[in-house]
């Protein structure tokens, strides 16, 4: 009976990896389709931009508020595509080049198409995003050429 048992355990870890396998892809499926909705919302979001526009253009009016909403909305679907994204890549045990946003293998230190070096995932996790600043130019003193004295 030893046989029949070893046959039994190996079918089940089988159905357990073939469900993780299904579970994966289903989830990869829903990934799918909300990044699908999403693009189909900026698209629309894009459309009303567009006309806001054209209108406020043709009517003379000032559509600044309206065009704000629109651009707000517009960078909240982008980020919520780029979290799904980054989903989609985890699941297919992928990683993002932060430079030109192309899919490597999770282990790669450069990317594949720029040659950037890639966050290894060990210090991604650890390093928290930090906010960004914008510093404001500070004029230096310019020396012109030909204004020095000589002894």
């Amino acid at each position: 009976m030893s046989i029949f048992e070893d046959v039994l355990v190996n079918a089940k870890s089988a159905a357990n990896v073939v469900g993780k396998k299904a579970g994966q892809l289903v989830d990869v499926s829903k990934l799918r389709i909300s990044a699908a909705d999403l693009n189909n919302e900026l698209s629309k979001r894009f459309e009303t931009l567009g006309r806001v526009v054209y209108n406020a253009q043709k009517n003379g009016t000032d559509a600044s508020e309206a065009m704000q909403e629109n651009m707000a909305a517009i960078e909240d679907l982008y980020e919520q595509l780029d979290a799904i994204n980054q989903q989609l890549t985890a699941l297919r045990n992928k990683s993002l080049c932060k430079q030109c946003g192309a899919e490597n293998p999770q282990d790669a230190l450069y990317c594949n198409y720029c040659g950037a070096r890639l966050t290894p995932p060990e210090e991604a996790a650890e390093a928290a995003p930090a906010p960004e600043t914008v510093e404001e130019p500070t004029e230096e003193p310019v020396e012109e050429a030909g204004n020095s004295e000589e002894l």
